[in-house]
């Protein structure tokens, strides 16, 4: 599982979906999709235009975590 850690990022500096949308022109849909974790595919120029406007690197806003035990059934 892919944990996307753009909640915790934008809450430490105190920013917006709304202008983080506004400043880089992600959709403000698939901004929310990352943060509230329910993205299912990410466009790869987004994820690059993330990162050069947060200034982190792409490890820093994804992980991948172990799937809980009851999870694997899925």
């Amino acid at each position: 599982m892919i944990k996307c850690h753009l909640s915790r990022i934008l809450g430490e500096r105190k920013q917006k979906i709304a202008e983080v949308s506004r400043e880089t022109g992600i959709n403000r849909n698939t901004l929310h999709r990352l943060y509230n974790e329910t993205a299912t595919r990410v466009e790869l120029d987004v994820i690059e235009q993330l990162c050069r406007y947060l200034e982190i690197e792409v490890g820093e806003l994804f992980e991948i975590k172990e799937a809980d035990k009851e999870d694997t059934t899925k």
